[in-house]
């Protein structure tokens, strides 16, 4: 139940299309083409397909030829061989056909890869012609030559021979039909051939197309013979003006379009489209845009493009276009300042003059533009005023009488005419030399009055405002605005304005009536005029609401609360419709881009739906209705087409990013280049943003560049993603690439592995190795802190042998001071001792006996010896000697040993000095006198070599 439900509703989408599809006879639909210089291959393209992915393929007279929108791609044969058959399957492959080999191409290794299949062929099979056709079913491919047919299935190929050489293989729907030469029209049932009875009507050879015709029938093209139908029974020709043009041009393949036409190419004239009825809806050759006029091969794709291969480049054109175009390849008519319709006749003012054609809504007849006698010159404008055609030229203003024109004015430069809105029956026109005045009553047709009076400007631009006043706009001198007497006829006041009244500049000031009221534009956008402060101002509401149209240089009326916007070259459609609202559709219009003749645009409205626009070498006719009444189609994904190396030299990386194999690219060469495209093939505006994880931190701005670099690249894993836009409004689902930029050799698995083996064995020898340092340090630690504490010891025992030392010492120093003291009583004894026998000596002399009288000389000479010995005793000396050697140190061996020449008596000189005695005291131990103590002084001195300025008991002292 529920594939019956989707198969009705199937049906139903179909109808609807089916009926809301129309291709028109006015003129031709856009036809982009590709000369062979654009796809860089051979001249001649024999076949056309599509792939799942939107990419076609072009069988072409080099290789296999791809395009996906934006690149081309040549792919050679193993031999160099045409292509001349090529198919698609949904899994991705490309089946193609040439002389003598036929198989497929697939993405491996991340390209795109060409795979024989004539190696499958059956012992003792050879193919020595072309393959012609391929066609792809569910369980099978077959490949058609002239000479067998090749069916490929389960990586098997059969083949079915022919009692004579075959023609073209032809599907329609799931049937196979194949002309069989000199013997008619056959149908492949499974593996054999069946005769279709009374095919000898369609002669016996030359079926060239076969398609299928109201549901159940087939409608037949032959070379020679025309069109047949088939009904399941019998064939009849199809009687119809198409018949004798197919028979006459040589009709050479046919494709269905949007399910009820008939597109038919031929070799001698380009190609046809019919309706079911067999009438002709378009004629499309190299006169009205086609390169060429030999047409070897036909496609029609789900966008509703008609793709032709030609003897000499490929051709799209775009069918159920809203644009059908008319150009002028000849040069017959030259540039087109103004075109319109008028009484089932199309006049074109040109700068050569004013040409006409008949004219009718279904007109099959190509356009037979003539020149109107005497309208020879610039035409600048056709316009129709209460159903008279009026027609200003160079010369003057004419009325247009069917072929014929008659003089109006002949005021040179008729640039505008408008009717006044202060009184329709007046109207003014701008001209090289100021304004005229016409006049127009009923019944009377429109008249020149005069010139009008006190202005004599050339003038443009033309204008009135509600006041009544007339601007006039010219587009190198200014502005102004002018007060006519009530008569219409002088000039009573003339107002200029420039840049001292808000203006940007004097140039390029344009005037028009939008919604009935007066706007003026600019290259900065557009101004209003203020009557109280006499100043322009930006119109802000309205060039904010304009966007990129805001600098628009002229605005044509489209009809109710319509406009056309043209901006330097660019069109829009503006729809004020809605209050607070403003519609702008420019996309569909980008073809029209700089075609129009700039500050001379030209837009007629023909009926409520219908555009006449003028474009330099014809005419294009908009009509809206056209368009598909349908819900938009989902976009097409993105293709990753191309990744490329270019770090030093380009190089391909992959050219299958929608495949799902991972590239990885090595990390010298991490420079690399992502191209990508939307199989997109209508007129649009197509723009691209795109994301790469791992590197950027957000998408990136819209853009129409189809490419991106990408530098430096770290180690790591990166996903490309890229998304398209068509026609600023309908937005593409993601495609994403995913690509690894390998680690260099030393940061490897391998090299990871071996560092951490040798990480872990430094570890291992380092714990060692600290180990044993951890062991000296504590050995270390351990002789400093013994050393320390030996050390501490020492200076303990330092301490304590010091503390001994100067307690010895002083010890000893208390000693000497005692022996000094004992030394010095000692001597100060002697020296008493000496003094007191001095003086018994001294007493003796004077000694008197009882009676009064001196003792004799021998009595007081033993007495005196006796006293002298004790005096001279030495062994007070060796006494004292003794004690004074262990008070100072053996000083007198020092003293001996410096000054061996010293005698007895100079060693006790210098021991009294030593302990610093005074003359006196040692000149009573030495029992000499005070004289003799300086003389022996003196003498010391001399034998101890001392100093002058030294003083001798110090030397002694210090010794």
């Amino acid at each position: 139940m529920l594939n019956y439900f989707r198969l009705l509703l199937l049906l139903f989408c179909v109808t609807i299309t089916s009926a809301a599809s129309e291709i028109k006879s006015i003129g031709v639909p856009y036809i982009e083409n590709y000369p062979k210089a654009v796809y860089a291959s051979g001249n001649q393209n024999w076949s056309i397909a599509k792939d799942k992915n939107g990419v076609m393929y072009f069988g072409n007279a080099e290789g296999l030829l791809t395009f996906d929108g934006r690149y081309w791609q040549k792919y050679q044969m193993p031999n160099r061989q045409i292509v001349r058959a090529v198919a698609t399957d949904k899994s991705g492959k490309i089946y193609t056909g040439s002389f003598g080999e036929f198989g497929y191409w697939a993405i491996k290794n991340n390209k795109l890869s060409y795979h024989s299949l004539t190696n499958l062929l059956p012992k003792g099979i050879k193919i020595d012609d072309e393959v012609w056709k391929i066609y792809v079913d569910p369980d099978r491919i077959i490949f058609q030559s002239f000479s067998k047919i090749f069916i490929y299935r389960n990586n098997k190929i059969e083949v079915i021979k022919s009692p004579a050489s075959f023609l073209f293989l032809h599907k329609v729907n799931n049937r196979y039909f194949i002309e069989v030469l000199e013997k008619g029209l056959f149908e492949l049932l499974g593996n054999k051939l069946v005769y279709i009875p009374n095919s000898d009507k369609l002669g016996k050879e030359g079926i060239l197309s076969i398609l299928p015709y109201k549901h159940t029938g087939l409608i037949i093209g032959t070379s020679k013979q025309g069109l047949f139908t088939y009904d399941g029974k019998d064939f009849r020709p199809l009687n119809t003006p198409a018949n004798n043009y197919l028979k006459t041009y040589q009709l050479n393949n046919g494709v269905s379009l949007l399910g009820k036409y008939f597109a038919y190419g031929t070799i001698l004239n380009g190609l046809i489209i019919i309706d079911e009825n067999g009438k002709i809806v378009q004629r499309i050759n190299k006169s009205s845009g086609l390169q060429n006029n030999t047409v070897l091969s036909l496609y029609a794709d789900n966008e509703q493009n008609l793709w032709t291969g030609l003897d000499n480049g490929i051709d799209r054109i775009e069918l159920n276009s809203p644009l059908y175009f008319y150009f002028d390849k000849t040069g017959q008519f030259g540039t087109v300042y103004s075109s319109i319709i008028f009484n089932n006749k199309i006049y074109l003012g040109t700068n050569q003059g004013l040409f006409y054609s008949e004219w009718s809504p279904d007109n099959l007849l190509p356009f037979n533009f003539r020149l109107i006698p005497n309208s020879q010159g610039q035409v600048w404008e056709l316009t129709i005023i209460d159903n008279e055609l009026i027609c200003g030229h160079n010369s003057g203003t004419f009325k247009v009488l069917g072929d014929k024109i008659e003089w109006i004015s002949r005021s040179t430069g008729g640039w505008t005419i408008k009717k006044l809105n202060s009184n329709p029956n007046y109207l003014v026109q701008g001209t090289y030399t100021g304004l005229s005045l016409f006049t127009k009553s009923p019944g009377s047709g429109l008249k020149f009055a005069t010139k009008i009076a006190g202005f004599q400007a050339p003038s443009r631009y033309v204008e009135q405002d509600n006041r009544g006043d007339i601007w006039v706009g010219h587009a190198y001198k200014g502005l102004f605005k002018l007060s006519l007497s009530p008569d219409y006829t002088r000039v009573t006041s003339t107002k200029y304005f420039d840049e001292k009244n808000g203006l940007p500049g004097n140039y390029n000031i344009n005037i028009f009536n939008l919604e009935n009221k007066i706007v003026f534009s600019s290259d900065v956008g557009f101004y209003t005029y203020d009557e109280l402060s006499n100043k322009f101002t930006k119109y802000e509401a309205l060039n904010k609401s304009l966007g990129s149209f805001e600098t628009s240089n002229k605005i044509i009326p489209a009809g109710s609360k319509k406009y056309w916007f043209i901006n330097h070259g660019k069109t829009a459609m503006v729809n004020f419709s809605e209050p607070g609202k403003v519609e702008i559709d420019s996309n569909q219009f980008s073809i029209l881009d700089g075609r129009m003749v700039q500050y001379y645009e030209n837009i007629s409205r023909i009926s409520n739906s219908i555009y006449l626009i003028s474009v330099d070498d014809g005419f294009v006719i908009y009509n809206p209705t056209e368009q598909l009444n349908q819900e938009k189609k989902k976009l097409p994904s993105v293709l990753i087409r191309r990744v490329e190396d270019i770090t030093d030299k380009f190089s391909l990386i992959s050219e299958g990013g929608n495949s799902n194999e991972e590239a990885e690219i090595h990390n010298s060469r991490n420079n690399i280049r992502i191209s990508y495209a939307l199989p997109y093939y209508r007129q649009a505006k197509v723009k691209y943003q795109f994301y790469l994880e791992g590197y950027s931190h957000s998408w990136s701005d819209w853009s129409s560049a189809t490419q991106k670099d990408f530098t430096n690249l770290s180690a790591g894993t990166y996903t490309f993603k890229v998304r398209a836009k068509v026609d600023d409004n309908t937005i593409s689902n993601e495609t994403i690439y995913t690509f690894t930029i390998l680690r260099p050799w030393y940061l490897s698995n391998w090299a990871i592995l071996l560092y951490t083996i040798l990480f872990v064995a430094v570890l291992i020898l380092g714990k060692k190795i600290y180990e044993k340092k951890l062991q000296r340090d504590s050995q270390k630690i351990t002789d400093r802190l013994k050393a320390e504490q030996e050390e501490k010891l020492r200076q303990e025992a330092e301490i304590s042998e010091k503390q001994i030392i100067k307690l010895q010492t002083e010890k000893l120093q208390a000693e000497l001071a005692s022996k000094n003291r004992e030394l010095a009583n000692s001597a100060m004894t002697l020296v008493y001792k000496n003094e007191l026998l001095q003086k018994l000596a001294d007493d003796i002399t004077k000694l008197k006996d009882e009676n009064g009288k001196k003792l004799s000389e021998e009595q007081t000479r033993k007495i005196q010896k006796v006293i002298n010995d004790g005096m001279n005793d030495e062994r007070d000396w060796h006494l004292f000697e003794n004690s004074f050697n262990e008070a100072h140190e053996s000083f007198f061996k020092k003293l001996k040993a410096q000054h061996p020449d010293l005698v007895p008596n100079d060693l006790k000189l210098c021991a009294y000095l030593r302990m610093n005695m005074s003359s006196k005291e040692m000149s009573s131990l030495l029992n000499i006198s005070l004289r003799g103590v300086e003389i022996r002084r003196y003498r010391l001195r001399k034998k101890l070599e001392v100093p002058h300025d030294k003083n001798l008991t110090e030397f002694l002292m210090e010794l």
